[in-house]
C-alpha cells in the first residue's frame, strides 16, 4: 500500500521569513556616552544590515516577494549612508546600532511586510530591531 505523501511545494500557507544582507562603510562617533569612552571619538565601521520579511508564500509565485524589491527598498538608504558620516544624517545625530536599526525600519516599514531589521556594527557586535512593541 502506497503512503500518500504531501506535495513538498505545497508550503499550506505557513509563514516564512527570508531576508537581504547588505553592508556599507560610514564613519560615526557616539555624543552620548560617558567622558573617556573610546567610543566618543570619530572612528567608523564596515556595517551589515539584513532587512528580514516575514509572510505567507505565494502560491503561484513560490516566494514570499522577490528579494530585488527588497533590494530596491534598500538602495536610496544605503546612498544615504555608505561612506558618509552617520552624526551629519537627520535622526542618526547619534548613531547607535540601536537607533539606525529604527531609522531603518523606519523608512522601510511602509514598504516591506518587516519583520526585524538587524545592524552589525562589527563581526561579534550589533542589535536586532522587530518595531513597536
Amino acid at each position: 500500500m502506497a503512503v500518500e505523501r504531501p506535495d513538498p511545494q505545497d508550503f499550506g500557507n505557513p509563514l516564512i521569513e527570508i531576508f537581504r544582507e547588505f553592508s556599507f562603510e560610514a564613519a560615526h562617533r557616539l555624543p552620548n556616552v560617558p567622558e573617556g569612552h573610546k567610543c566618543a571619538r570619530l572612528h567608523g565601521h564596515s556595517y551589515r544590515v539584513e532587512v528580514h520579511i516575514r509572510g505567507e508564500v505565494d502560491p503561484v509565485t513560490g516566494w514570499l516577494i522577490d528579494f530585488g524589491e527588497i533590494k530596491k527598498a534598500f538602495n536610496p538608504l544605503l546612498n544615504q549612508l555608505d561612506h558618509y558620516y552617520l552624526n551629519e544624517i537627520a535622526g542618526l545625530e547619534n548613531p547607535t546600532s540601536e537607533v539606525l536599526a529604527k531609522w531603518i525600519w523606519d523608512r522601510l516599514v511602509d514598504s516591506l511586510p518587516l519583520w526585524a531589521i538587524h545592524v552589525r556594527e562589527t563581526c561579534t557586535s550589533g542589535c536586532i530591531y522587530r518595531g513597536e512593541g
